[in-house]
């Protein structure tokens, strides 16, 4: 059954039909949620933990949501800022600097049995952990997702041109940390 987001949001809307609305919203979004947010964390249970906590939050959030944006850019706003929360207090639990984190959630990745990654696979998700949390994150939204900028600027609320400049940073870097393996 295809329905549209403004269809699932009528069904959202109505008492009798929320509980199924909101099993369909969760088929139709948690594949794209999950690899969104396992490409900030790369753990497979961390990735799980957090899209639950994601469609908590929007179940527990449905009456507040207006309709002002589309539902996957809610949903995507949710997943994303439960995710840097989730690496907040990572960091913070671990009383470590960002590097550390970085370094434990490339260790993670490394024995994570779910990765079945080449090992240039495996070197851009080390190029990309390089980046600042906010470059990586556009730059997984941009390069894995095809997400666009307009899309973007409704979810982390930063605008065109910032987005812009910050994939091309993370491009360059990128670019640089294999320039410097060889």
């Amino acid at each position: 059954m295809n329905i549209t987001d403004a269809e699932l949001q009528i069904q959202l809307e109505n008492p009798r039909k929320r509980a199924n609305a909101f099993s369909a919203l969760v088929r139709i979004y948690q594949e794209r949620l999950y690899w969104h947010i396992r490409k900030m964390v790369l753990s497979h249970e961390d990735s799980n933990d957090i899209l639950q906590n994601t469609f908590m939050k929007a179940w527990n959030g449905l009456d507040g949501f207006r309709g002002e944006s589309k539902l996957s850019t809610w949903l995507y706003r949710i997943a994303t800022n439960e995710t840097l929360t989730f690496l907040t207090n990572k960091r913070m639990r671990n009383l470590s600097s960002m590097d550390d984190v970085e370094d434990l959630l490339l260790q993670n990745l490394r024995a994570d049995s779910y990765f079945n990654g080449s090992e240039i696979q495996l070197k851009l998700q080390e190029a990309i952990l390089t980046l600042p949390e906010k470059q990586r994150l556009v730059f997984n939204m941009k390069y894995f997702d095809d997400i666009t900028y307009e899309q973007m600027e409704a979810v982390l609320g930063t605008s065109v041109g910032a987005l812009k400049a910050s994939y091309h940073h993370a491009v360059k870097k990128i670019e640089r940390f294999f320039a410097d393996e060889d």
